[in-house]
């Protein structure tokens, strides 16, 4: 049986969220990184660039395996292979600060993503089964600068930053964080102490956190535009590669 989608323009825009440009640097991108495989054993029932269109849709559908066999012509099987074999070559690569650090901003802050795999989540504060996920943005673009590994949706935030090994991506960058970040390095707004309300000085440098720090929140809206970031039923590393690749397609989506 023959499969409904294929790697043209109608198909790429309506679901991916990339333009056709855009949905070919990515499939360049996965190529480079040896997606077409080791070149022996047993040939892929789809070309490259359907494949890739296949995780695409996934990750902004989060159809299940079953759905997306026959909009392919293949096997819930073989679409979970190519999930798992393709999903990690989409990720995202890790910006470092290098020349100008100092005149950048970022921005970072963890974002609950529900999830099934009872091994990467915890009961949440959204009252789900979650893990949370810290994403640095760039305060100019908007673009990710990285993401780091889930942790369970119970850890604070501060603990999951200094754990997450992101720090070392922001050397000399100026990085601000909500006040859930205190005594972490990172830029966060004055706080009120018991019988001492803010100064003037301090509530206007507040409003203006507020103003820049809410950048971030709006890249977690249209990250969450792809909806296997609102429910997501992979296991184990599932999810990380699952943000990386959002990651890098929300990266790509962004830019002229």
């Amino acid at each position: 049986m023959g499969g409904v989608l294929r790697a043209e323009r109608v198909w790429v825009e309506t679901f991916t969220g990339l333009r056709v440009d855009q949905f070919d640097r990515l499939l360049r991108a996965v190529r480079e990184r040896g997606g077409e495989g080791c070149g022996w054993g047993r040939l892929w029932r789809l070309p490259l660039a359907e494949r890739v269109l296949l995780v695409a849709v996934y990750y902004r559908t989060n159809l299940t395996m079953r759905q997306l066999a026959p909009l392919f012509g293949i096997s819930p099987a073989t679409v979970c292979r190519v999930i798992q074999r393709l999903g990690p070559l989409l990720a995202i690569e890790p910006t470092r600060a290098g020349s100008g650090a100092a005149e950048r901003l970022w921005i970072v802050d963890g974002t609950l993503v529900p999830v099934r795999d009872r091994t990467v989540g915890a009961s949440s504060r959204n009252y789900r089964f979650s893990a949370n996920v810290q994403v640095i943005v760039d305060a100019e673009t908007r673009l990710v600068v990285a993401a780091a590994r889930p942790v369970p949706g119970n850890t604070a935030d501060a603990r999951a930053w200094r754990d997450s090994g992101l720090a070392a991506h922001c050397e000399g960058v100026t990085v601000l964080g909500d006040e859930a970040y205190i005594n972490t390095g990172l830029i966060v707004p004055h706080r009120k102490r018991p019988g001492r309300p803010l100064l003037k000085g301090e509530e206007e440098d507040n409003a203006q956190h507020r103003k820049v720090r809410a950048r971030v929140e709006h890249t977690f809206s249209r990250m969450k535009n792809y909806k296997i970031l609102r429910d997501c039923r992979q296991r184990g590393d599932g999810l990380h590669h699952a943000v990386q690749a959002v990651a890098r397609m929300h990266n790509l989506a962004l830019a002229a």
